[in-house]
C-alpha cells in the first residue's frame, strides 16, 4: 500500500506540473499574439501534447483514487458478498480494456511511429514521445484496478 501512496503522489505531482508548463504556454501564446505581434510557431502544438498527457495521466491518476463517474444503481442494491464480485468483475473489465487497448495498441502505435519517424511539424518532437503516454497510462490504471481487487 506503501508504493501505491508513492506512485499516486509522484503522479500528482506530475500532473501538476503538466499544468504549470499549459499555463505558462498558453500564456507565451497570448502575449506574443497580442503584445509582440508575431504569435509563436510552437504553442498551439505543445498546448495540444500538453492536454494529451494530462487528459491520460489525469485518467490513470483518477482511476487510483476512485474518483471516476460510476452507475451504481445495481451495486447498492446487491449484498455486501455480490457487491465486492461486482466490483471484481468491473476492474477486471477495465483491466482487460486498459492492457489490449492501451497497453498493446498503445505500444504498437510508439513502436510503429517510431520506427517511421514520424515527427510533429512545428516542434520537430517524435511523435512517439506524444503516443508514449498512452501505454504509460495504461499500465497505470492496470496497477491501481489490481490493488482495487486486492483490496476488495
Amino acid at each position: 500500500m506503501e508504493l501505491k501512496k508513492k506512485v499516486d503522489k509522484a503522479l500528482g505531482h506530475i500532473l501538476v506540473v503538466i499544468m504549470g508548463l499549459m499555463v505558462v504556454n498558453v500564456l507565451w501564446q497570448v502575449f506574443s499574439r497580442y503584445v509582440l505581434g508575431q504569435p509563436s510557431a510552437f504553442t498551439d502544438e505543445l498546448a495540444r501534447y500538453l492536454m494529451i498527457w494530462l487528459g491520460l495521466l489525469g485518467a490513470a491518476y483518477v482511476s487510483g483514487k476512485g474518483g471516476h463517474v460510476a452507475i451504481d444503481i445495481l451495486a447498492k442494491r446487491s449484498s455486501v458478498q455480490k457487491q465486492r464480485l461486482l466490483k471484481r468483475m468491473v476492474c477486471g473489465c477495465i483491466i482487460f480494456f486498459c492492457l489490449t487497448a492501451m497497453v498493446i495498441g498503445g505500444s504498437w502505435l510508439v513502436y510503429t511511429t517510431h520506427e517511421l519517424k514520424q515527427l510533429s511539424p512545428a516542434l520537430g518532437l517524435p511523435l512517439a514521445y506524444v503516443y508514449l503516454v498512452i501505454p504509460i497510462s495504461g499500465l497505470l490504471v492496470v496497477y491501481n484496478k489490481t490493488w482495487e481487487i486486492l483490496e476488495a
